[in-house]
């Protein structure tokens, strides 16, 4: 006879599992699509708004969301050091700070929401994958 509580237990995590893959793919596609925009857009293009920053800084960005999109999903798929997928998160949650910050200067309410979003999503993937459900590393 099955312990219920463990049956219940163990679908929980299974939810939880999976409710985490989904954010974590769908996080991954917005970062690697935004760092690779400031990678390939022109300097012109990337100096045209309210707010200013260095071009070379906002390529830096750029190379650090792509970076944190992989970071999102490599380790866990591949079982190698799955112990960077928080971390990766909890950086892109110190960009979506930045970005929400320097979107509310701007006076830009709608960008801002979207990163304060995105930022809630990323401090949740890295709670979730820290302390609920931890991604395991495959050993040899």
């Amino acid at each position: 006879m099955t312990d219920n509580s463990t049956t219940q237990g163990s679908k929980k995590r299974g939810l939880t599992t999976c409710l985490l893959w989904i954010v974590q793919v769908l996080l991954a596609l917005l970062f690697l699509f935004a760092g690779g925009a400031k990678l390939v857009m022109s300097a012109e293009a990337m100096t045209q708004g309210p707010v200013v920053l260095p071009v070379l800084f906002l390529r830096f960005i750029g190379v650090c969301e792509v970076l944190g999109g992989l970071g999102l999903l490599l380790p866990g798929l591949l079982g190698i050091r799955p112990g960077l997928t928080p971390l990766a998160a909890a950086g892109l949650v110190i960009i979506m700070i930045g970005a929400t910050v320097t979107n509310l200067i701007s006076g830009a309410t709608v960008p801002a929401v979207i990163t304060i979003v995105a930022g809630l999503l990323a401090a949740f993937l890295a709670y979730g994958r820290w302390r609920l459900a931890p991604h395991r590393s495959r050993r040899a």
